[in-house]
């Protein structure tokens, strides 16, 4: 069995999910996201894509229904107690959700209050209309996306360990790319040291796609297909990860080829005071929502904000594709609170489509009982080549 935590770890999480379902008189929990089934038990699978749940009972029990090609993965990498096999069938009552239903009355949790994980990528909206029809004279059900996220959140010192790793990783690739940065280099190859770097130090694949664009399209956020050569006057958007045991600690940097525009450092100039601001807010007594209001009080006051995005990062972990972004996510307004032991990216990416001007600036921190600590030893000065 490839736990990668205690025993000790992990009834730790199913106590405090426990309590969570006491609190809201539920009898069982139906998990169809990812993370959750690999926090709560240590199931490891690409296998989500297709339907498969995690049944949690108030008495501790767990049975996960899955397809037959994943058997073995949950045996040799969970701790889960019962797996039950679903079947492809062609007969519409004899979708997965039906047969969940089935597994479900054969655990005697007919006319019980249930409690379902909506919002996962592993519960597609067809699956999940089924699966309502299939339970709507069954059980009693409440949407309970939200009661794991805030305890996922919070790391534990086994956590925090896996997520400096995939910091240094993060630092490792970067400092293996970097010179190959330079007038004519292909963007293949940056790429190709960029990922290269973390599979070869241990590392995973990350939950999603690198991002990597030059030019006019360094603007981009995100992965898009199709590479280029660095001309000899250029830049370069960078937006990675270091991923070990699936926890991540993305970084982003726009690197200047050449001669940088007055543009280009007026605008670093703005990233780099408001990471430092937000630096001073992301500590606990303040509010998620603080992290963004401090960084657009700080670009809007240097004269940047057409240029600033809605968002300045979000909470970091152990995630799967098609997403590293974790809850919660730092927006105006959000009232959850910074608490000790969260892994937070925070960015600050400044897009001047005027000009065709980049910059993205951005670390992953680890909050603590004061300042936070950034999970990354690499500079922050803005990188020319």
């Amino acid at each position: 069995m490839a736990l990668h935590f205690s025993p000790e770890e992990y009834e730790g999480r199913k106590a405090s999910v426990l309590a969570k379902m006491a609190d809201r008189k539920l009898d069982a929990l139906l998990l169809f996201s990812q993370e959750t089934m690999f926090w709560l038990t240590g199931y490891d699978t690409t296998g989500f894509n297709l339907f498969q749940c995690l049944i949690l009972r108030k008495n501790g029990e767990t049975d996960l229904l899955t397809r037959s090609a994943d058997r073995l993965q949950a045996k040799l990498t969970s701790n889960i107690d019962n797996i039950h096999i679903w079947s492809d069938r062609v007969k519409k009552k004899a979708s997965p959700a039906m047969q969940l239903r089935g597994l479900l009355d054969d655990l005697d949790l007919l006319g019980c209050k249930i409690g379902i994980e909506y919002d996962a990528h592993g519960l597609t909206a067809k699956d999940g209309k089924t699966l309502d029809e299939s339970l709507r004279s069954f059980a009693d059900t409440e949407d309970v996306s939200r009661v794991i996220p805030p305890l996922r959140a919070i790391k534990s010192g086994a956590e925090i360990a896996f997520a400096r790793k995939a910091g240094e990783l993060t630092d490792l690739a970067y400092q293996e790319t970097l010179p190959l940065i330079a007038a004519g280099a292909d963007e293949s190859k940056i790429l190709a040291t960029l990922q290269g770097t973390i599979l070869e130090h241990g590392g995973d694949y990350p939950a999603n796609d690198f991002v990597i664009s030059s030019g006019a399209e360094a603007l981009m956020c995100h992965y898009k297909t199709g590479r280029r050569m660095l001309d000899a006057q250029d830049q370069l958007t960078l937006e990675w990860a270091g991923a070990f045991r699936h926890y991540h600690a993305p970084a982003s940097r726009t690197i200047i080829i050449g001669r940088p525009q007055p543009r280009h450092r007026e605008l670093f100039k703005i990233a780099m005071r408001a990471l430092s601001a937000i630096e001073s807010v992301m500590t606990p007594g303040h509010m998620i929502g603080d992290i963004f209001d401090t960084h657009a009080r700080v670009v809007d006051e240097m004269g940047g904000n057409s240029l600033r995005m809605n968002a300045c990062g979000y909470s970091v972990g152990a995630t799967f594709a098609p997403s590293w972004m974790d809850w919660p996510l730092i927006y105006r307004g959000n009232e959850n609170q910074v608490s000790p032991n969260m892994t937070l990216f925070a960015q600050i990416n400044l897009l001047d489509n005027n000009e065709k001007v980049a910059m993205s600036l951005g670390q992953t921190y680890l909050t603590t009982d004061g300042a936070p600590e950034p999970l990354s030893n690499l500079p922050l000065d803005l990188a020319i080549r």
